[in-house]
């Protein structure tokens, strides 16, 4: 009976690492669903601040891209996931770091998305700690609707907000270079 039980365990850990892959603690799924439509990993990267990694960033798309551009300019369902893994974040410094992030996706003109902007943080409102995930999750009917760990927190309607928003991690400019190039070449 051990024997069966152990090797229905080993069977187990077996397909969860096909499934899944740590980066920095974080367990990183190979596979999401956004309503009802299965999205894939695309990359994963550590954002690091002042040598130390803040979170890990998963993108997930319909089907695999290595082009940041049309990344950002497309009108499909697609996420980013961000696991927490420090505890030095806070509801502060995530908002900071996303308005940041938001001014140089727009080459600083955030005034036409700035209602919005504020409309996203409000997802951040609550004290963000380690272990904490949060999902920006895009399809072209309700737009970008952030989740934390499991709900729903905030919505924001468009295809040029979702586009700024992807932008942080993808555009010209991103919030990390290195981040982008595991997003995109993961």
């Amino acid at each position: 009976m051990t024997r069966i039980l152990l090797g229905l365990a080993l069977a187990c850990s077996l397909i969860f690492s096909v499934n899944a892959r740590q980066l920095e603690g974080a367990d990183i799924a190979e596979q999401i669903t956004l309503n009802g439509q299965a999205l894939t990993l695309n990359g994963a990267g550590v954002r690091s601040k002042f040598f130390l990694d803040v979170y890990v960033a998963a993108l997930y798309l319909g089907s695999k891209s290595d082009d940041a551009k049309a990344i950002v300019a497309a009108d499909e369902p697609m996420a980013i996931r961000l696991h927490i893994v420090s505890g030095m974040i806070n509801s502060k410094r995530m908002s900071e770091s996303t308005r940041d992030g938001f001014v140089r996706s727009t080459g600083g003109n955030l005034a036409p998305i700035e209602q919005d902007v504020e409309e996203l943080i409000k997802a951040f409102r609550d004290e963000v700690k380690e272990g904490d995930v949060f999902e920006l999750a895009y399809t072209p009917e309700s737009g970008v609707t952030v989740y934390r760990n499991g709900e729903m927190k905030s919505n924001v309607k468009g295809l040029k907000f979702k586009q700024a928003l992807f932008g942080i991690w993808l555009s010209e400019d991103p919030i990390q270079k290195s981040l982008k190039k595991g997003l995109i070449n993961g």
